[in-house]
């Protein structure tokens, strides 16, 4: 399965995209970019998270921390001694760009590194779990920051869903899938451990987790490429004017994710405390569930599920043609065990309809198996009395001969289908 996997990853590296060349100037400590593009996902809108029935109920504003709502500045040597000081086995350069980063989440996004830092609570024991067991580095972690800002509905102009972001290609060859009922990649915990599965295949291919980074986020094709442009030069501070633009500020604000997460006080962001919620367990479903059955029998509100399964789209648990999991408070998993039947049989008419046999009349509206007749057209006939002679329809006329009108002409041919 591994080789198979590392197979699919170059079966993906046909993905061609350009990247735009980019004056770069490098001193002793910083290297200046021009043009260069914030990754679209640091601009996520946060409103619409914040109407998730989760956080709504598990995230407070933390009263004992205290915020004047200004951003401190500090030297660069501040900055190159706090990155030197993250427990990391991925380099954590900085650079002018990076700063940019920084100030991006320390200043413009204040209000998202806060949601983040409070809903971090419910996410990180996941990711790292994942990451661990395939001895991924943490770090990695907060790829998602990035990504998804830790919004598991998130949905990207590209077709990218969840937190991880998985494009449904990529998400089908690890095993996530994506139709018109159910989106894996929006199952945080089956798109995590896909997410930790494929990071340690694109290791297996460059062997720097730099390089992965920008990979994950373009495409092994993408960076690849760059690496041919740079005569095979394999350090993603070389390859960097050759990339995909939003992926040249993709490692930089993965380094910038990992420095906002861990110094947020040094820059007077209070995260929103999050209180414990509310313990949760897993059932396998084998047959069709809707959500407003769970909720009428269990007596727990639909949006409280669909926080916890967000990865059904239709409020509708295809259980017929798979094996679902679903996700609910203990409280209420113990009263669906005990009227499972009740609950399957709550509305059933109603919520699935059975699709209805219509009888559909005959019509010759498209050719039929019957030959056509080709009528030709005499001096004086119109359309409506050739209709009549064939006992068929003028608008049928119109449609078998791409007439717009119902002007003829003497002499031409006319299709007819009896």
């Amino acid at each position: 399965m591994k080789h198979l996997s590392i197979i699919s990853l170059f079966l993906l590296c046909c993905l061609q995209m350009q990247a735009q060349p980019v004056a770069i100037h490098k001193d002793s400590t910083t290297l200046r970019v021009e043009n260069e593009v914030i990754p679209k996902d640091m601009e996520y809108e946060l409103d619409r998270k914040l109407n998730d029935w989760q956080t709504r109920n598990y995230l407070v504003n933390d009263k004992e921390c205290n915020s004047n709502g200004i951003n401190p500045t500090f030297a660069d040597s501040v900055y190159i001694d706090r990155l030197s000081r993250i427990p990391s086995t991925i380099e954590m350069p900085f650079n002018s760009i990076i700063r940019k980063y920084i100030d991006v989440y320390a200043a413009r996004n204040r209000e998202k590194v806060s949601f983040m830092l409070g809903a971090s609570n419910f996410y990180m024991p996941l990711f790292e779990q994942a990451l661990s067991a395939y001895n991924i580095p943490l770090e990695l972690r907060y790829l998602p920051i990035i990504e998804s800002a830790l919004n598991p509905s998130a949905f990207s102009r590209a077709g990218a869903s969840g937190l991880w972001q998985f494009m449904i290609g990529t998400g089908k060859i690890y095993g996530l899938v994506s139709n018109t009922l159910i989106d894996e990649r929006r199952d945080p915990i089956k798109s995590t451990w896909a997410a930790a599965k494929y990071l340690k295949d694109l290791y297996s291919i460059y062997n720097d987790w730099t390089l992965v980074i920008a990979a994950y986020n373009c495409g092994p094709g993408n960076v690849n490429k760059a690496i041919r442009r740079t005569n095979g030069q394999k350090d993603y501070w070389a390859i960097y004017s050759h990339l995909p633009r939003e992926t040249r500020g993709y490692v930089p604000a993965f380094v910038a994710a990992n420095y906002i997460m861990t110094y947020y006080c040094k820059h007077n962001i209070c995260p929103l405390e999050s209180q414990m919620p509310l313990d949760t367990d897993t059932l396998h479903i084998n047959k069709n569930l809707h959500f407003k059955q769970i909720a009428a029998i269990c007596s727990i509100d639909i949006e409280e599920i669909e926080s916890l399964n967000p990865q059904y789209i239709k409020q509708i648990i295809p259980g017929n043609t798979q094996t679902c999991t679903l996700r609910l408070p203990r409280t209420a998993i113990s009263t669906f065990i005990d009227a499972k039947e009740s609950v399957y049989n709550y509305q059933k008419e109603q919520l699935f309809t059975r699709r209805k046999v219509v009888a559909i009349k005959k019509s010759f509206t498209k050719r039929s198996s019957s030959r056509a007749i080709r009528h030709k057209i005499k001096r004086g006939e119109s359309l409506s009395r050739i209709a009549q002679r064939y006992k068929v329809t003028t608008r049928q006329l119109k449609k078998w001969n791409h007439l717009k009108n119902s002007k003829i002409k003497a002499g031409k041919y006319l299709k007819v289908y009896k």
